[in-house]
């Protein structure tokens, strides 16, 4: 996983680290596989209506983006030969997923990331040095300048899916990011953040625990009847990570037994909830029924033949 997020470019007080995470977390991205890269990014654009911008292909795995406007993303990811260079975190996923699509990893995002690894040992986890972009990043600002992002993961997972920590420098700006960094934003589906991840498993009460053991409290308990499952709500900053399992037949009871643990959704949140809804019914030649959610007034997109991914979309709070 490391390598992969390597390939795709991505001095704390004592006292400092021992600090329960604040303000300062919040969700960043969710590394999504699809059958293909240009599969993945026409369900993604064509379908549920996001803007979908290039990426790079080092080694044969090609990735795109879907940029929010408050910074967070989803990652698209695809092969695109058959003798492709994959690290150990990409085969892992590859040995899960067997060449189809879905998400086993996703991202949160710290402002003190060395702090936080501290914290991380300091609570008896096991975070794996601080690995950096590279100094001739073609997305950066040059070997003089800080590396464009700093992460750290873990040698031994404290969750079912895979979880890591990341930051990002400062870039200069000039006028072509400006004006690309616009237009990445800017959705036909309104969207504007990565509000929630859901993170499937057999025990929401170890995930959460687990979760709490990082320093994460504050869990609320939810029900999602529309997809039969129930768990926790971890506050991470202003948004959630909902960790889940089964409540009895349905949706979820059939993905942890076809796919295992896995990362099962992810909540978009949107300014026009309507216009959302349309734009997903028409790509998807259906009429779809909302609801009231965790998160509040709700669809949900039938991506899970395309994507092994639920799409939430939910009205932003006024």
């Amino acid at each position: 996983m490391l390598c992969a997020l390597l390939i795709f470019g991505l001095g704390q007080p004592a006292a400092a680290a021992t600090r329960p995470p604040g303000a300062g977390y919040s969700i960043d991205h969710v590394l999504l596989w699809g059958r293909g890269i240009d599969q993945v990014s026409a369900v993604m654009a064509v379908k549920l209506g996001f803007q979908v911008r290039p990426g790079r292909n080092p080694g044969g795995v090609a990735n795109r983006y879907v940029r929010m406007s408050d910074g967070s993303y989803l990652e698209l990811l695809g092969i695109t030969r058959p003798d492709a260079a994959m690290d150990p975190g990409m085969q892992a996923d590859q040995a899960s997923l067997h060449g189809g699509p879905g998400s086993r990893t996703f991202g949160l995002r710290s402002t003190e990331l060395d702090a936080t690894r501290t914290l991380m040992q300091q609570r008896g986890l096991q975070p794996t040095p601080v690995f950096a972009a590279s100094l001739d990043d073609p997305d950066g600002d040059g070997p003089s300048a800080p590396p464009r992002w700093r992460l750290f993961a873990f040698d031994r997972q404290p969750l079912s899916s895979n979880l890591f920590f990341i930051d990002y420098a400062r870039l200069g700006e000039t006028a072509v990011r400006v004006a690309d960094d616009r237009a990445a934003r800017e959705h036909p589906n309104t969207a504007r953040e990565l509000s929630a991840v859901w993170l499937l498993s057999s025990d929401a009460d170890a995930a959460r625990g687990q979760f709490e053991r990082m320093g994460f409290t504050g869990a609320t308990p939810v029900r999602m009847a529309r997809i039969a499952a129930r768990g926790w709500a971890v506050p991470v900053g202003r948004k959630r990570v909902l960790v889940l399992q089964p409540d009895g037949p349905g949706i979820a009871a059939d993905a942890l037994r076809k796919g295992g643990p896995q990362v099962l959704g992810a909540s978009i949140g949107v300014a026009d909830l309507a216009r959302a809804k349309r734009q997903v019914e028409r790509g998807y030649e259906r009429a779809l029924p909302a609801y009231r959610g965790v998160l509040g007034d709700s669809f949900l997109a039938p991506t899970q033949d395309d994507l092994a991914l639920l799409i939430e979309f939910h009205a932003m709070s006024r």
